[in-house]
């Protein structure tokens, strides 16, 4: 017989919805890499495939993380998982 706990941990290996649930981790890794004020400014919004989109309300944040912060950004929020899940950051205009 088993636990609900190993029902519910099989369930969400075979449904694909248990690695959808671990990706709030690299969210909540975002945000307390970049604090909370840039975190308004600059908010993930999709992790898909190892790229992490970043949604900035402004073009100079755009260009700031696209050209100087953002890669540091990605080391800080991966050594912040304690491992390398973003492989890659995409900085979009908020529209």
């Amino acid at each position: 017989m088993s636990s609900v706990g190993d029902a519910m941990t099989q369930y969400l290996e075979v449904s694909g919805l248990g690695a959808k649930l671990g990706d709030w981790r690299v969210f909540e890794a975002w945000k307390a890499v970049v604090g909370e004020m840039l975190s308004r400014r600059a908010r993930a919004v999709s992790f898909q495939r190892g790229v992490l989109t970043v949604e900035v309300e402004s073009a100079a944040h755009l260009q700031e993380l696209k050209s100087f912060t953002g890669e540091r950004y990605r080391v800080l929020t991966n050594e912040h998982l304690g491992k390398d899940k973003i492989r890659r950051m995409s900085f979009k205009l908020k529209r």
